[in-house]
């Protein structure tokens, strides 16, 4: 059983001691941080008012095994951030459980109608991930971040509220 419980400053250090390199944090965050992710980047982000900060809890084993994120946009709320720290738990449903509940948390916290988050193309893991839990890749919308002279291309997938409900029956 997952849970997401809010995020602290207190959690800065687990979840910084879980980005080794500059790769992992583009791919964990977008370009908006740098790497080294510091605790007074994750201070900023707890410190807007728009954006909503978990830890992912597991009820089952009583630990905590990753971090998660929703951005209030105008018209949407953005997933994103999401880590599972271990890799051993990666592929395991983890993800499916986690984007559910920040979708519930979402549609109900929010007045919005649609969810939506980027994933690299690559990330092929993840994209079966988010296709589970309903989402669909809106060829509209694209972006490219280079990193190791390597260009990354960024996809981005939505899901609507009553799509979202309908799932959960």
């Amino acid at each position: 059983m997952i849970q997401l419980q809010p995020f602290t400053t207190e959690d800065s250090s687990e979840l910084i001691s879980k980005i080794k390199d500059k790769r992992m944090l583009l791919q964990f965050a977008g370009p908006a941080y740098h790497f080294p992710l510091t605790k007074e980047q994750l201070k900023n982000d707890l410190e807007t008012e728009n954006r909503f900060l978990f830890i992912v809890f597991d009820e089952t084993g009583q630990k905590a095994i990753g971090h998660a994120q929703i951005f209030l946009k105008e018209r949407t709320f953005l997933l994103g951030r999401i880590l599972i720290w271990d890799e051993s738990n990666r592929g395991k449903g983890y993800g499916k459980k986690i984007v559910q509940n920040l979708l519930q948390y979402g549609f109900t916290h929010f007045d919005r109608e649609t969810a939506e988050l980027n994933v690299y193309d690559w990330n092929t893991g993840a994209i079966e991930c988010y296709k589970k839990a309903g989402f669909e890749i809106d060829p509209k919308i694209s972006s490219e971040v280079s990193i190791d002279n390597e260009l990354w291309l960024s996809l981005n997938m939505k899901i609507n509220k009553n799509t979202f409900e309908s799932l959960q029956q």
